[in-house]
């Protein structure tokens, strides 16, 4: 079972920590444990539990006539909610609930209602990057087990490549080429920035995870893009991402090279003049105003 903070809760459910606290000693609603250093932990019941209120409050229910029902009704009045439409904060709390259970069908059938209300591009940027972002601090924090975040992104995963399937290539529109550095595994943001590219007419090449630099200058070579574009995640190493990107500028000199991912977004780093750093999807979008529809 994961466990989390009081922090962790707050990153979740959107209910500040002062208001966890004070509504754990006013309505006992955790049994929070206490580590050795005497600081609470929680654990998927307690998560639930925030969930499940945040979703009520966020529809206008008091806390006292929440902390009043009984547990099976209070998840009664939830569950209605969810058959009606719902705000962006219910969906992500659907989506965290499916990942803690590690249920696949709660999650899909979400994603599914999401996607048919908002759309394919809508529900990716706004519910479930966002909800990416949160759960890939709670990993980094080994606040939740990594089984629950691999799940999560194999699912999300399917749906982009299902997604991307139904769009024609363009063989005229200018041609991007997608790869993530040698030992980089985070691949889903570049999947959906081949399903942003191809959408909107770009022709792309999508090599995927850990390429390394002497096999994508062959092939750079061969088919002459206009743009590169990649994701630094995890990869390369904090003391070599300098290093890596001036050879990125040097070796493909010809074309520009876009670049997005926590080793360099807000990083101080000497950035050669045919590397732009894309801070998000929006950013790829406007950089690309030929591509869009």
């Amino acid at each position: 079972m994961s466990v989390y903070s009081i922090k962790d809760l707050e990153h979740l459910s959107g209910i500040k920590a002062h208001t966890i606290r004070i509504w754990e000693q006013r309505y006992e609603l955790f049994s929070p444990q206490r580590t050795s250093t005497n600081i609470r932990y929680y654990n998927d019941d307690d998560l639930k539990l925030i969930l499940n209120i945040a979703t009520l409050k966020n529809h206008g229910y008091k806390i006292s006539k929440i902390v009043a029902m009984p547990p099976q009704l209070r998840e009664q009045e939830v569950r209605k909610i969810g058959e009606e439409d719902q705000t962006y904060e219910d969906q992500m709390s659907v989506l965290t609930l499916a990942m803690i259970d590690l249920d696949e069908e709660a999650f899909s059938l979400a994603l599914e209602k999401t996607i048919e209300h908002a759309g394919f591009e809508n529900t990716m940027i706004r519910i479930i990057y966002p909800f990416m972002r949160k759960i890939g601090i709670l990993w980094l924090t080994n606040s939740i087990n990594p089984a629950q975040e691999h799940f999560i992104s194999h699912l999300v995963r399917q749906k982009v490549i299902a997604a991307t399937d139904k769009l024609q290539i363009n063989e005229s529109g200018p041609l991007f080429l997608l790869f993530l550095p040698e030992g980089e595994l985070h691949e889903l943001g570049l999947l959906f920035a081949n399903f942003l590219l191809r959408k909107r007419g770009a022709k792309t090449v999508f090599f995927g995870q850990t390429v390394p630099l002497e096999a994508l200058e062959e092939v750079y070579h061969k088919l002459n893009p206009e743009y590169i574009l990649t994701a630094m995640t995890t990869k390369p190493e904090t003391g070599e991402v300098q290093k890596y990107i001036t050879r990125l500028g040097k070796r493909f000199q010809e074309c520009e090279i876009l670049i997005t991912g926590n080793r360099i977004v807000g990083q101080p780093l000497d950035i050669p003049k045919n590397i732009r750093i894309m801070n998000q999807f929006e950013d790829l979008l406007a950089y690309t105003p030929q591509l869009a529809v």
